[in-house]
């Protein structure tokens, strides 16, 4: 705590309030609590005034996890021309301070998601899974393969189902299921986009890459295949789910479906001096897609509750 307090003094409040930010990689985490709140809402067909809990207790484990993974990989992103400015590796924050911020995050999140009074137990166990797959399996798996992102994104699904299981849905529902899947298989070409314009300064650090293994039409190509799986995952929601999803919303997952896989097939061309900016609008793309697919899902839900509160 008086590192923190000797580093406000120092930098300015502004300043420590942007370092926090960066080290809790708040777009991203904002963007986990939003998947969070859309499980919510399908399972109750409302924006519940209860759904603040499952939503926050959510963006505190993710924010925690982030940070605790920064400190975890401090040494590696020093290496890296896009992550030596983060707090921890540029030596704003001391390890020692990333680590308490983490902690006192995790711990909040954990507090809020004890405060929700259905399905207590479950939701526990779906967050300490997160934190200990993020910052156990996957952190160890990202040194030792470059296929780590696939089992990395067991995480992902994991924020829908917490929202749904607050609201007092079962785990194993069907539609919960799927939706935790589509999120789950959008998150692979996601990372290996991000890998196709980053994946140099991976390599410099010494992490396996996939760039290093296939040439960049090779990973293109694959990249592209994960986005035809996350297309054909977004269509199975409202097919498979069909008194969930009325036609309308199902017909614009279907459109957008589409236009994801339209958009992307130029990945399937040869690399190009321009290749940098096609994959930029891709990873664009695909996050757009993965966000109409939240809201159509979310807004279908309303008035029509996919789980009857007890």
């Amino acid at each position: 705590m008086s590192a923190m307090i000797s580093m406000a003094s120092s930098r300015g409040f502004s300043g420590l309030l942007l370092d926090l930010l960066m080290l809790m990689k708040v777009r991203i985490t904002v963007a986990t609590a939003i998947t969070t709140g859309a499980g919510h809402v399908i399972a109750t067909g409302r924006f519940a005034p209860e759904i603040w809990l499952p939503l926050l207790g959510t963006f505190l484990l993710a924010s925690g996890s982030s940070a605790l993974n920064q400190c975890q990989e401090a040494a590696i992103d020093a290496r890296m021309p896009r992550t030596r400015n983060r707090p921890l590796p540029a030596g704003r924050f001391s390890p020692r301070a990333g680590l308490f911020i983490s902690g006192l995050l995790i711990l909040f999140g954990f507090y809020f998601l004890a405060s929700v009074e259905l399905n207590t137990m479950t939701l526990l166990g779906l967050g300490a899974f997160a934190v200990l797959w993020y910052n156990g399996v996957y952190a160890m798996l990202k040194r030792v393969t470059a296929f780590a992102a696939v089992p990395g994104a067991l995480v992902g699904a994991v924020p829908p189902m917490i929202g749904w299981v607050a609201a007092g849905g079962e785990l194993g529902a069907p539609l919960i299921v799927l939706l935790a899947a589509f999120y789950f298989v959008w998150q692979i070409p996601h990372f290996w986009l991000l890998l196709l314009m980053q994946g140099d300064e991976y390599e410099a650090a010494g992490l396996p890459v996939l760039t290093a293994i296939f040439s960049p039409r090779q990973l293109q190509r694959i990249t592209f295949m994960w986005v035809l799986a996350t297309a054909a995952a977004g269509l199975v929601l409202p097919a498979l789910a069909r008194q969930a999803v009325p036609w309308q919303w199902g017909a614009l997952i279907a459109a957008a479906s589409v236009w994801l896989v339209m958009k992307a097939m130029v990945l399937l061309r040869a690399p190009s001096p321009e290749q940098r900016r096609t994959w930029v609008r891709t990873f664009i793309q695909i996050n757009i897609y993965a966000l109409i697919v939240t809201v159509a899902l979310a807004l279908a839900a309303l008035g029509n509750p996919q789980v009857l509160q007890p």
